[in-house]
């Protein structure tokens, strides 16, 4: 499903036809199938589904870095620059400029045994070609950017010195050391409490407005992706099964785990104790893929064709909401669905 939808001076990031497998002893894991994606210019995409959906797959395979066994097929264009025309030392070079990253766990990223501020300067002293004096001044203006007390003292601190949101806003100062085109946040807000997670993600989005990057948010929860996002892709069972704008997603979701999902989202307008909405069943299981929408063995209207063959991808209005569904959300034909899934409007 590609689903141009809006960009500021065209597309930045262009995927066609990604797929990722795996040998295993139990037979091939499919991983990915068949994405197709863009993301323009200084824009905000939202990358949601269950934990196994393919989301983190799809990150590392866009940039190159999956595992050594895994086989990746399709064609990923960053910037008019087509990634698979580039040798990996070439591909390297140009993605760790171009590219920040911040991780799910600051703990596993930075290392415990050099001063942070060292840390942050590292790969701008690389590609800048930048003094020990110069990179130290910028990972001091970085740690000043990103909220750190007193940046100056913190640059020879250790990372255990450091709480999980703080080591968390130094990871993201790393990320903006070589002022990125694109910021890529997987999951960078699950190891932290709600305050901090809003603060985190508050701060994200002031840095990618104040220097029109793009960004993608990367997240099993839709709550957070509400109101931080141009777009929002949806992925299941190694597909992009809904992309669209953040507003029709949350307001005309079309696909059935999309809505499904918001159906699950806690409201605040619910009575207290109210029990929480789930999706019953089980993701699909990757070494057996059936020939149909993944989702249908959990959907509470699959038909027969559900199984049987994958929807083709639809587009509704102007092309800029996409979706692959046979039975829609609103669609005059097939069941309305369960009184648990019905179409909400996210709160």
């Amino acid at each position: 499903m590609t689903g141009p939808g809006p960009s500021i001076g065209g597309n930045l990031l262009q995927v066609e036809g990604l797929s990722c497998e795996f040998d295993g002893s139990r037979g091939v894991a499919r991983v990915l199938q068949d994405v197709r994606l863009t993301l323009g210019k200084s824009m905000t995409l939202g990358l949601v589904g269950e934990s196994g959906s393919g989301k983190s797959m799809l990150i590392k395979s866009i940039l190159g870095i999956a595992p050594r066994t895994a086989r990746v097929t399709g064609r990923v264009v960053f910037d008019g620059v087509d990634l698979a025309t580039l040798k990996e030392r070439e591909r390297r070079k140009f993605l760790g400029r171009r590219v920040g990253m911040v991780f799910q766990n600051p703990m596993t990223s930075l290392n415990p045994f050099v001063q942070v501020g060292r840390q942050i300067e590292e790969a701008a002293r690389y590609y800048f070609k930048l003094s020990k004096d110069q990179g130290r001044s910028l990972a001091i203006e970085l740690m000043a950017t990103v909220g750190l007390p007193d940046p100056e003292d913190c640059y020879g601190q250790y990372p255990h010195q450091f709480s999980g949101g703080m080591k968390q806003r130094i990871m993201i100062a790393t990320a903006l050391a070589c002022k990125p085109d694109l910021l890529i946040a997987d999951e960078a807000t699950t190891a932290l409490d709600v305050t901090v997670q809003k603060q985190i993600l508050d701060l994200l989005q002031t840095i990618q407005q104040e220097r029109q990057m793009s960004m993608i948010l990367v997240t099993h929860n839709l709550g957070i992706v509400a109101g931080r996002t141009d777009e929002v892709a949806v992925m299941y069972g190694g597909r992009i099964v809904e992309r669209g704008p953040t507003e029709a997603i949350f307001h005309h979701p079309r696909h059935r785990y999309t809505e499904a999902l918001i159906a699950a989202i806690p409201r605040t307008d619910q009575p207290a104790h109210t029990r929480l909405r789930t999706i019953p069943g089980r993701p699909p299981d990757i070494l057996r893929p059936i020939p149909g929408c993944p989702f249908a063995p959990r959907c509470p209207v699959a038909e027969p064709r559900c199984v049987e063959s994958m929807p083709p991808a639809t587009s509704d209005g102007d092309g800029r909401h996409g979706y692959a569904c046979h039975v829609p959300v609103g669609a005059a034909s097939g069941g309305t669905g369960t009184p648990g899934l019905a179409s909400t409007d996210a709160r």
